[in-house]
């Protein structure tokens, strides 16, 4: 059998898992191959061969951030133009007032009920009591603008310098704005609206190519990633590792299909199988931004959300959407907080809740986004923020579960926004088999 047609066989999916799994096991394997040492050499000649530095730090390295690169350099286009698009088409411009209240309102809501379970659960675990962590390490938080300055900043006084820097809330009003320009146009608008349909068509195209690439883009970034994990810091921080998966889970799975289904009578199952590429996408990159396009085309073409909702909501909910954050936030703080045997009230617990979720959205625009919103949470009721350095060991798989969950949240509150606004195809999120032609690019036949 040819690889062509095992790719045909395969689905995309199956291909990804195998990808995954693969880069797991072989990155295991390879961390046991280094030895107490770090590395394998095998001499040759007069050389010697560095497995470590030839595969981790060569071949993984640049296949995984060729990976990443591609999918970031997709992003700024695809939420530009499909944002243009969307809001063009628009006979009614009140209606994004509409969408703008309705998921922010939805995203805060499912952060406060994420930070409140996180904190609940770490309260009846207690993950922080005969803790044995050496605190040597330290960790500097990174100042956090205030509110005001980051509604300033969410206006670009130069589009092309937002869009080279990735600003997206930047993006999305100068998107916005541009939109409803060509809406109001006439005639010059209508043809330009022609032009960026196309552009769109040919994006989302692009977006697929990227997609059967992924295989090989999530085994190169998982193998790197598995052969450097520091599996010592597991021992001491087991409770809390599990802790803050479990609530995730519950999250991911359990709230998010509550709400879908409450909201919006739709099938979670069936939600849930369409999202497994998105969800792997983002476990494996660790970044919303870079899952975007993905996220998109799991929107559009497998669940059934139109594009002038999707093209508003997940860009939104890449950049303000933290509730998988927000559950760290809140087992650490409880973790932090017994470790350094500082007991904190009910009021305590309430300020938590309110400054993660205010947080999300002032923190939106700033790196390190994550460990940021936690030293506002620490400082703000009063525990030491050098606390963050006892997880950092065990952060890098749990950022990756929980950017899976706030893509999967970004994609139930696009379901839920675009079936009230009745900009929703059931057939589309009723057909298992939606899109899934269009997953397939022939190389071969380019002109077919």
């Amino acid at each position: 059998m040819t690889n062509e047609q095992l790719d045909q066989k395969l689905g995309l999916t199956a291909r990804i898992l195998i990808g995954m799994f693969s880069g797991i096991l072989l990155g295991v394997l390879l961390q046991e191959l280094f030895g107490e040492s770090g590395d394998l050499v095998i001499p040759l000649g007069f050389t010697a061969l560095s497995i470590k530095d030839f595969l981790v730090d060569g071949v993984f390295h640049v296949g995984g951030s060729i990976f990443v690169a591609s999918l970031k350099m997709i992003v700024v286009p695809l939420v530009f133009v499909s944002l243009v698009v969307g809001t063009c088409s628009l006979n009614d411009t009140s209606k994004l007032a509409r969408l703008g209240g309705k998921s922010i309102g939805l995203y805060l809501i499912t952060t406060a009920i994420a930070i409140t379970l996180a904190i609940v659960f770490a309260l009846i675990v207690a993950p922080g009591e005969g803790v044995n962590i050496a605190t040597e390490a330290s960790y500097t938080a990174k100042e956090a603008p205030g509110f005001a300055q980051v509604l300033i900043n969410m206006f670009p006084t130069n589009p092309i310098s937002s869009m080279a820097e990735g600003k997206m809330l930047q993006v999305i009003v100068f998107a916005l704005l541009f939109g409803v320009a060509m809406a109001l146009a006439g005639k010059a608008g209508e043809r330009l609206t022609a032009l960026f349909e196309d552009l769109n068509t040919v994006i989302m195209r692009l977006v697929v190519i990227l997609m059967n690439l992924a295989p090989y883009g999530v085994f190169c970034l998982l193998a790197k990633l598995f052969s450097q994990l520091d599996y010592a810091a597991f021992g001491s921080l087991l409770k809390y590792f599990f802790l803050v998966i479990f609530v995730l889970l519950l999250h991911g799975l359990v709230v998010y299909g509550t709400l879908l289904k409450a909201l919006t009578g739709l099938n979670p199952v069936m939600f849930y199988k369409k999202m497994r590429e998105a969800a792997m996408f983002a476990f494996s990159t660790s970044s919303s931004g870079a899952t975007l396009p993905v996220t998109m085309e799991t929107a559009t073409k497998k669940l059934g959300v139109k594009n002038s909702i999707a093209s508003f909501t997940l860009p939104l909910g890449a950049t303000l959407n933290m509730d998988g954050t927000a559950i760290m936030q809140g087992v650490a703080t409880v973790f932090i907080a017994q470790f350094f045997g500082v007991t904190l009230g009910v009021s305590d617990y309430l300020m938590v809740v309110l400054t993660a979720t205010l947080a999300s959205i002032g923190t939106a625009a700033v790196p390190g986004v994550g460990l940021i919103m936690l030293a506002m949470v620490l400082q703000q009721v009063g525990l030491p923020v050098e606390g963050i350095a006892l997880i950092i060991g065990v952060d890098r798989l749990l950022d990756m579960t929980r950017t899976a969950v706030n893509v999967t949240g970004d994609c139930m509150v696009s379901c839920v926004v675009a079936t009230s606004e009745k900009e929703f195809n059931h057939d589309t999120f009723n057909n298992p088999n939606a899109a899934l032609k269009d997953e397939d690019v022939d190389f071969q036949h380019m002109k077919s």
